[in-house]
């Protein structure tokens, strides 16, 4: 197989990093292809503990482009903090292996302004943004009110265009929310800082996949958050404002003319979801305090405690079909260790009756889990690495999730590290 993409199946946070970071080792090419600095992917290997949240996750292996694609929000500031932070670690990172497409377009620092200010106005209401701008960018884009990284190769048309957008911003700013104006010598400076370091990074992105295309290269696509998160798909309007599908893949990453011929889709050994929104699947109280702790699930960007439930087969199956998943990695089965008996959201209770559909997104909000249990293993399997050796109720429980999901388990995680994987099929 060339091309693969590696995707969230639920809400995101399923552990996509730790599988692109794992998979890379068999191709050539990594695409972020969508999102921004707004969910982070960590990474655990021999050169440390990482928290990505722009650099795509295959930055670890020798030999591998890493590639941000024309669908990305880039932020310029985050990025360089990131390559910085990453280096500092030991990992070389240089044009030669990252790549920035000219085609996207660049987060400024007031679409993190108009991010939180928005959030504000909303109060109660709010959809629970991490506050990094990622739906002001991706308004602004969809206007055509945005800046190409490739711009600044054209300082002259530079300057014209960006006080042609910091005129109609300022008027948003200051009218709409009451908040200061931005000056056009603040702006000069941020690129200045900001993006003149990240030039060299920035080519046509779109000239070097077709070039890898015809040469054969294996290319892999990563993206961010997940299924129930995409903006057209997902439980609108508590979504992100980029497509998470694997769909758009080749479109965001550069090239549409490529075909993917697999996509992983990623599911936790249970449910996690940061931010708001109707979580049907949801846990409280003691039960949920210790899942939390077990799992250590707290968002790799903000630091939030994540909300947990059991495994939802509803939601999942709704994410494989729109993922169009080939094949499942599931992830963080050693944190179900300590559980007697192993609680899964196998349907939902939707208006009194009984469903495995997964409802239009005004429903859920009056939707009910339907929960049954099965035994647990109650026994340390951070060390296994063979399918064989695991105890017979934990592969009861993987083979009970994959009957339900009608997509083959070919991964299944049991730690974060790189080599913490049990795998089901011989890679091809």
């Amino acid at each position: 197989m060339n091309n693969c993409a590696i995707v969230g199946i639920n809400w995101g946070d399923e552990g996509k990093g730790r599988m692109v970071d794992l998979l890379t080792e068999h191709f050539d090419v990594v695409v972020r292809y969508q999102g921004g600095g707004n969910a982070g992917h960590t990474v655990v290997n021999e050169k440390g503990r990482f928290a990505l949240h722009l650099l795509p996750s295959g930055i670890f292996r020798d030999g591998v482009v890493n590639i941000l694609g024309n669908g990305v929000a880039l932020d310029p500031e985050n990025l360089l903090g990131e390559i910085k932070a990453v280096m500092s670690q030991g990992v070389g990172i240089s044009p030669d292996n990252l790549k920035i497409s000219e085609r996207a377009s660049l987060l400024f620092p007031w679409h993190r302004d108009l991010d939180e200010l928005e959030e504000k106005r909303l109060k109660d209401k709010k959809y629970g943004s991490t506050k990094q701008g990622i739906a002001p960018f991706y308004s602004d884009k969809y206007q055509k009110k945005t800046i190409l990284a490739g711009e600044l190769f054209f300082p002259d048309e530079l300057k014209a265009h960006l006080a042609d957008l910091l005129e109609w911003k300022n008027l948003i700013l200051t009218n709409v929310y009451g908040a200061r104006p931005y000056t056009i010598e603040s702006l000069n400076d941020w690129i200045r800082d900001y993006c003149e370091p990240l030039r060299p990074f920035i080519c046509d992105t779109g000239a070097f996949l077709k070039q890898a295309k015809t040469q054969g290269k294996k290319i892999l696509f990563e993206a961010q958050l997940g299924a129930l998160r995409d903006l057209d798909y997902g439980i609108y309007p508590y979504t992100t404002s980029s497509n998470t599908l694997a769909a758009f893949a080749p479109v965001g990453a550069g090239l549409p003319s490529l075909r993917l011929d697999e996509v992983i889709g990623v599911v936790k050994a249970y449910s996690t979801c940061v931010g708001e929104g109707p979580f049907v699947c949801e846990m409280f109280g003691d039960e949920a305090v210790k899942l939390r702790e077990a799992g250590r699930e707290y968002g790799a960007k903000t630091g939030r405690p994540r909300r947990v439930g059991p495994i939802d087969l509803v939601a999942t199956r709704y994410g494989i079909e729109i993922q169009a998943a080939t094949q499942i990695a599931l992830t963080k089965l050693d944190v179900l260790s300590y559980m007697s008996e192993i609680p899964v959201c196998t349907a939902y209770t939707v208006n009194g009756a009984k469903t495995e559909r997964f409802p239009f997104p005004m429903e859920l909000n009056g939707a009910e889990p339907v929960i049954e249990y099965c035994p647990g293993w109650e026994s340390d399997i951070s060390g296994i690495r063979e399918w064989s050796a695991l105890p017979q109720a934990a592969r009861d429980y993987v083979r009970m999730i994959e009957r339900a999901i009608n997509c083959p388990i070919t991964y299944v995680s049991v730690g974060p590290e790189r080599d913490s994987i049990i795998a089901r099929k011989a890679w091809s």
